[in-house]
């Protein structure tokens, strides 16, 4: 059974900074690509950042670009996102998805799996 888990979300400031974790379970995670996506109220799903399966690259929406980090450890099967300089629009549900052999991609259709999510509110 295979399962993603966030966690990390809470209700911050702008300018203040979040750290989320996602951690795999029932996958070869060093096989996986992983992103990050986000839901707004309103709003449709939209891609954060993504790292692709070896960890070679990285891959970020140009929202985010300079302000957040993905990073993955494989030993503890688990992918972060280091978000810096919260604004106000960044508050969403952020969700981790798992593609295997993928590159990252912003596409969220070529995901395998999603987790549940994890609220990010930021107060201006």
């Amino acid at each position: 059974q295979v399962q993603l888990v966030e966690s990390g979300g809470g209700l911050v400031q702008a300018g203040d900074s979040l750290r989320l974790s996602c951690a795999a379970s029932g996958i070869t995670f060093s096989t996986y690509a992983m992103g990050w996506f986000r839901q707004a109220p309103g709003k449709e799903r939209e891609f954060v950042a993504g790292v692709h399966w070896s960890g070679i690259r990285t891959n970020y929406a140009n929202s985010v670009k300079d302000r957040f980090t993905i990073s993955r450890d494989n030993a503890k099967n688990t992918v972060f996102l280091q978000m810096d300089s919260l604004k106000f629009e960044d508050t969403a549900v952020y969700y981790c998805a798992a593609q295997q052999w993928g590159s990252g991609s912003g596409e969220g259709i070529r995901y395998d799996y999603w987790g549940q999510g994890t609220q990010v509110t930021v107060s201006s």
